[in-house]
């Protein structure tokens, strides 16, 4: 049976071995599902569960022929399997290691974006001036320096300016009421560190208050930055008030426009892309359609000599082991290990539990525990070797695919990400997630169509024709790869041209607020 014959049945099967089928669209009570043997028992919203088999109540459920929950009661074969019959349950799991590890197919020619070659030979997919702050007391005097510079606003102020992409301000709302030798300040410091260093940025102020926990000095101390050229740092308290630190912010970077301007995009090759992945308001076709294919084009990254970087530890919680097996050596599993087991700590500590995660949304759109989430929020890191795990916001130096431990929220996950050096973000989504995020574009892929013609000025691509147009998930990833190459090479994304990204900027806060 071809592709475009799959394509027009009911329903989708995974894998031989799975008790449920998921529903390609709404089916109604009486609908015969011939390829499977069933007979629809009431209503099944899209991108929902259908058991194909008996299931007695206390028995594992299986999609992906992995476990993603427990029956808590008796399921008959068409009934619908959701969070009225389905529960998460812990179960153990086989942590092998290098299991599945394979040589890596690196391409004789590699593919080429046109980028931005910084003076440290580092490479620019955007050229942004960003105002940092150390503490949320600064945050409205950063803001206030870079409206000066809005071009929806002020065209006339970056007119002369056409090679500098904008200036933003990225705030936050942590610095001060901490312990300030603890976690929490290094994590943020490191968090704003990266983001100093990163290419995409010609020029950072880092504007303080000057009497916060997070002095400028000690993030500079920590994170080894230097004051230049490329980096000038004040507080409020110093410059003698709010009204004239906005007229110094002002003033240092319209002395800092003409250089950031004289920049010129070249052929790079596509190793010097670094790509953060992140899911959100996902769906029942997240780990169908659209992780994959991302997955897909994660493996082409690889091969073209790049990293990818896979997030979000709540979501790949019950499909750790799957992860293990790609791991290149013991050191890099215990490193995973390590951060679920800290998990695990973490939320029993806070009166909570792994299976928080899934959302409402995501519920609705047929997920039903976090175990069914994360294998299909896994699909997304391809195939390839894992070569290297690291903590939130540390920078990312390997390249293929590299795992950083963060929340499973986006804006957090992401914010780590562009710390550790992400130039790109691939955000797939099923329930129409509005995000991006500066200094690196994001794109957009949606799980289904249905979302793309009701969102489409929110999405960049369809990933939605391997469920109902026999697409394959290797003919989406060569688009989605594709569409990496042209977002780095200056091509504007839809977020980009919504305005989002400085909103989306926020650190991981970890401690007590004191």
């Amino acid at each position: 049976m071809s592709a475009v014959d799959l394509a027009n049945l009911p329903v989708i099967r995974i894998h031989p071995a799975d008790d449920v089928v998921i529903a390609r669209r709404q089916l109604l009570g009486g609908t015969v599902v011939a390829s499977e043997g069933i007979t629809v028992a009431g209503l099944v919203p899209p991108g929902h569960k259908i058991a194909v088999r008996p299931i007695a109540a206390g028995a594992s459920v299986r999609r992906y022929n992995q476990i993603i929950g427990t029956a808590t009661q008796a399921i008959a074969p068409g009934q619908h399997v959701h969070t009225h019959n389905l529960a998460f349950s812990h179960f153990e799991r086989a942590h092998e290691v290098g299991t599945a590890v394979q040589p890596t197919a690196y391409v004789a020619q590699p593919a080429t974006f046109q980028g931005i070659v910084r003076a440290d030979g580092r490479v620019a997919t955007r050229n942004y001036i960003g105002v940092l702050t150390s503490v949320n007391c600064s945050a409205t005097a950063a803001r206030a320096i870079a409206d000066h510079f809005r071009r929806d606003v002020h065209p006339e102020a970056l007119a002369d300016y056409p090679n500098v992409d904008g200036v933003v301000a990225l705030t936050h709302g942590a610095g001060c009421a901490t312990d300030s030798e603890g976690e929490e300040l290094q994590v943020l410091r490191r968090t704003l560190g990266g983001y100093a260093r990163h290419p995409n940025f010609a020029a950072v102020l880092v504007v303080g208050l000057g009497c916060e926990t997070n002095q400028i000095q000690g993030l500079m101390a920590q994170e080894g930055l230097q004051a230049g050229a490329r980096l000038h740092a004040f507080s409020i308290q110093d410059t003698g008030g709010t009204a004239k630190t906005v007229a110094r912010g002002v003033e240092i970077i319209e002395g800092l426009l003409k250089e950031a301007n004289r920049v010129q995009r070249v052929p790079v090759p596509a190793s010097h892309l670094t790509v953060g992945l992140q899911c959100g308001g996902s769906d029942g076709y997240s780990g169908i359609s659209a992780n994959p294919a991302l997955g897909a084009a994660v493996d082409r990254l690889v091969r073209h000599g790049g990293a990818a970087i896979l997030s979000e530890t709540p979501e790949i919680y019950g499909g750790e082991h799957l992860l293990t097996r790609r791991a290149v050596s013991q050191a890099v599993a215990d490193k995973l290990i390590t951060r679920i087991r800290w998990w695990e700590q973490y939320t029993a500590r806070n009166g909570m539990s792994m299976d928080n995660n899934p959302s409402a949304g995501n519920k609705a759109g047929g997920l039903t525990t976090i175990l069914e989430k994360s294998l299909g929020a896994i699909a997304k890191s391809g195939t390839t070797n894992l070569v290297d795990v690291v903590e939130f916001a540390q920078a990312v130096g390997a390249r293929g695919l590299v795992y950083m431990d963060t929340p499973g929220y986006d804006p957090v996950s992401a914010t780590g990400q562009v710390a550790g050096g992400a130039n790109l973000i691939c955000f797939t989504t099923g329930r129409g997630s509005a995000y991006g995020c500066a200094p690196s574009p994001s794109l957009k892929l949606s799980t289904n169509s249905a979302l793309w013609r009701k969102q489409g000025d929110d999405i960049d691509i369809d990933c939605g024709g391997i469920i109902d147009a026999g697409e394959t998930i290797d003919e989406v990833g060569e688009r989605i790869f594709a569409l990496m190459l042209a977002a780095a090479s200056g091509r504007k994304t839809k977020s980009e041209l919504h305005g989002y990204g400085q909103n989306e900027f926020v650190p991981w806060q970890l401690g007590a607020v004191m």
